[in-house]
């Protein structure tokens, strides 16, 4: 028997690959047109982007920020009709010496094949419970 959402789960290790080598191109084709990102208030260019257009400008430049590092999936949880996906992020911005480190969760909800919602959280057990999963 197949896994649940294992086609949207090997979307998603692309889409961070694609994110980590910098090809925001290939990352976005993961996207529905009306996608909605939101990220958490507290992060650098926190907010809610609506569109392909407006997430691709707000990952441009907040990839642009990075001098070096990655976002590497830890683990992907199904729930319904969203995967949510634990990170530990490594990054050292241009304007910095030291590293920045820490885990965050992504939330991704899927329509036909198509990312239509990407949520990051700062806190894990916040996404774990926004999405509606059980840890």
């Amino acid at each position: 028997m197949d896994k649940p959402m294992a086609a949207e789960t090997e979307t998603l290790r692309q889409v961070y690959a694609a994110l980590n080598r910098g090809d925001i191109e290939a990352m976005i084709k993961a996207f529905d047109p009306q996608i909605e990102r939101a990220e958490f208030v507290d992060s650098p260019h926190g907010g809610t982007y609506h569109g392909l257009e407006a997430v691709k400008a707000h990952i441009i430049k907040a990839r642009e920020t990075w001098a070096e590092g990655n976002c590497e999936p830890e683990q992907f949880i199904v729930a319904g009709d969203k995967i949510i996906v634990l990170v530990h992020v490594r990054v050292r911005l241009k304007t910095e010496t030291e590293w920045r480190e820490g885990h965050t969760a992504d939330v991704f909800t899927f329509h036909k094949g198509k990312v239509t919602q990407f949520h990051t959280f700062a806190n894990q057990q916040q996404a774990i419970e926004w999405a509606g999963a059980k840890a």
